[in-house]
């Protein structure tokens, strides 16, 4: 943190010192509204004209027993002056809830940071639950930290005892007390709150008044608290001129998924079945009906994934989308849109795993999975989508692709880009180009229509049903190459599996060359990909103010790679690329170019931190 002190406002007796950034977490069991609350010190950061990132932190049971470790539930945000690519690497301000709150994010607290907990909460049963001997409010061992400790459920009680609710619901404001407190510790306005107070709450006006009543009694208890010392002031960013939006991956990608269908002039066919962190995409959809939108939920995976080929047949965009365990179901029928040779997308929000795994944490372990998991020879496209903005373009992308050369594509995120959010400068839509799509029009002169006649790219007709002379048949036996009849050649069977690869390797004809940010050639190359690329480019960024020759590329092209790939490894010495898996990227490019990269791996189900990249940086150039 930065001490230098700025004007004092009005009404603040105590500094207020000027910060270029700032990270903050709030913490609490999984039914205190902590998602809630953090969403909204997003958004009024945001007006501040702060750049922003967030990591929302979920319990991965739904009903995780009250006051238990495995029901806490913590949103992070960091807020800054300057672009920020991370949610933070160490906490400026925590505020816990509860012990187990405290328990759980502690250790993610800078040393000397301010440390906001409800005394309350801290009663015998609650401190057995989080698995703490003593109280740790009482044996000194928070000394370390600027210790506030805020009576905040008393208080909360207090502020709202008027408006007549009962003990429980007065007791569910206490989020906006916290909230309150932490406006005023980082100058934050709190009217667009209000507003968003009154209208969530406009059928129960009680309560809207009561959740009011505790925000202004947080920035009173600010106001009066002499554990407080100080407050803090974070200047707005400088940023683009613009409008801006904040927007999550999940949101990013259903807002791309619109525009790519207007852009191409498709009717968008979304087939989901609910499954976390991908159900937002379908519940986002859902509410866009105006826009030709049409959502549907199916009984199970393979029904949705099948029910997209058939609207891709049809002439659709068809999308469907999931985290890794429905992907494997998939799979069946993804091999058949791969023989159908069909575009449509497919979306892998990645998940910790395998099975259920740790289904609200984050990890890329599906790469391997989503480039070979299906049977036989497969092969499909693969994008990944590296921050909640680039989840717009990147599905723009994908479809330009499955539609360019009539193929399912399927694209990657992961979990903390598909929950995390960021600030969306919204584009003119006049300039987004279009994505043009052509169908064949009625045979003429008596020619028979060849299904699997190809141009010069390999790509088969996007034939629709219906269209006089063009009738034809798929299914998922093997097909005869030009006339798409049933085949049981082995020659012909060797051909098609051939042309199939052939033509997905042909997509790098029309991708861009990989982009690098830093010296070529250089000391040390770092692959990135997916949700990693946020703390690789911070972590890239600080080593090259020191003069070190260190340079990032993020791939976003994954299959086929970039055209250029091969020379642009072979002009570093060494080669790192960090991933939340065991290695997947790193054995790709092992085995396709023979460059003995080296790996930086964990699957916590958290993400990287730059430190972490930092360190394993300096560790490859010393």
């Amino acid at each position: 943190m930065s001490t230098a002190e700025s004007e004092i406002p009005a009404g603040r007796p105590r500094p207020v010192r000027e910060l270029e950034t700032a990270t903050v977490r709030l913490a609490g069991d999984s039914g205190d509204g902590m998602q809630l609350v953090g969403t909204q010190l997003t958004n009024t950061s945001a007006l501040a004209g702060n750049d922003v990132a967030t990591l929302p932190d979920f319990p991965a049971e739904i009903r995780a027993p009250k006051g238990t470790l495995a029901g806490v539930s913590g949103f992070q945000i960091h807020f800054a002056a300057r672009d920020v690519l991370t949610p933070g690497d160490r906490l400026d301000a925590l505020v816990a809830m509860n012990p187990a709150a405290l328990r759980e994010n502690l250790r993610d607290l800078e040393p000397h940071g301010v440390l906001v907990v409800d005394e309350d909460a801290f009663d015998a049963k609650a401190l057995k639950l989080a698995h703490y001997a003593e109280n740790p409010l009482e044996n000194g061992s928070l000394d370390g930290y600027q210790l506030v400790r805020a009576p905040i459920t008393k208080l909360t009680r207090a502020a709202v005892e008027e408006t007549g609710l009962g003990k429980k619901l007065s007791e569910r404001c206490r989020n906006f007390f916290a909230l309150g407190l932490v406006y005023w510790l980082y100058g934050r306005d709190p009217e667009p709150t209000r507003r968003f107070i009154s209208n969530k709450f406009k059928n129960t006006p009680d309560v809207a008044e009561a959740n009011q009543r505790a925000l202004e009694a947080g920035w009173n208890f600010g106001e009066t608290a002499e554990s407080l010392t100080g407050s803090y002031h974070v200047p707005p960013a400088e940023m683009a001129p613009g409008r801006y939006r904040n927007i999550t991956g999940n949101q990013g990608f259903a807002w791309g998924l619109i525009a790519a269908a207007r852009l191409s002039g498709k009717e968008l066919f979304y087939g989901s079945y609910p499954i976390t962190p991908a159900s937002d995409i379908l519940h986002e959809l859902s509410r866009h009906k105006q826009f030709g939108v049409r959502s549907f939920q199916a009984e199970d995976e393979l029904a949705a994934m099948s029910s997209v080929i058939g609207a891709a047949f049809g002439g659709a965009m068809g999308v469907t989308a999931s985290a890794g365990p429905g992907i494997a179901l998939k799979s069946e029928a993804m091999g058949l849109a791969v023989m159908l040779e069909l575009p449509l997308l497919v979306l892998n929000i990645q998940r910790a795993g395998p099975s259920t795994g740790m289904p609200t944490k984050t990890e890329q372990a599906d790469l391997l999975q989503v480039m070979f998991g299906r049977s036989g020879e497969a092969p499909m496209p693969v994008l990944a989508a590296s921050t909640p903005a680039d989840c717009f373009d990147t599905i723009r992308e994908a479809w330009r692709i499955a539609t360019a050369f009539m193929t399912p594509v399927t694209v990657l995120s992961d979990a903390f880009i598909a929950t995390s959010a960021e600030p969306w400068k919204i584009p003119d839509v006049e300039s987004l180009s279009t994505i043009p799509v052509t169908h064949p029009d009625a045979s003429s002169n008596g020619a028979s229509f060849m299904p699997y006649a190809r141009d010069e790219r390999l790509v088969r007709p996007w034939a629709l049903p219906g269209t006089p002379g063009l009738m034809h048949r798929v299914g998922g036996l093997e097909k005869q190459d030009i006339t798409g009849n049933v085949s049981y050649d082995p020659e012909n069977h060797n051909h098609m599996v051939r042309v199939r690869a052939r033509k997905v390797e042909n997509v790098a004809s029309v991708i861009p060359p990989q982009a690098v940010d830093g010296p070529d050639p250089g000391d040390l190359l770092v692959l990135s990909w997916g949700g990693v690329y946020g703390a690789c480019a911070s972590a890239v960024a600080r080593v090259q103010q020191s003069g070190a020759s260190v340079a990032l590329a993020n791939v976003r092209h994954l299959h086929p790679m970039p055209s250029n790939m091969a020379a642009l490894l072979s002009h570093y010495r060494r080669v790192l690329i960090p991933e939340l898996n065991s290695g997947q990227l790193r054995m790709l490019i092992r085995s396709k170019f023979l460059i003995d990269a080296v790996g930086l791996n964990k699957t916590t189900g958290r993400p990287f931190s730059a430190v972490e990249i930092e360190e394993s940086i300096k560790s490859l150039i010393r």
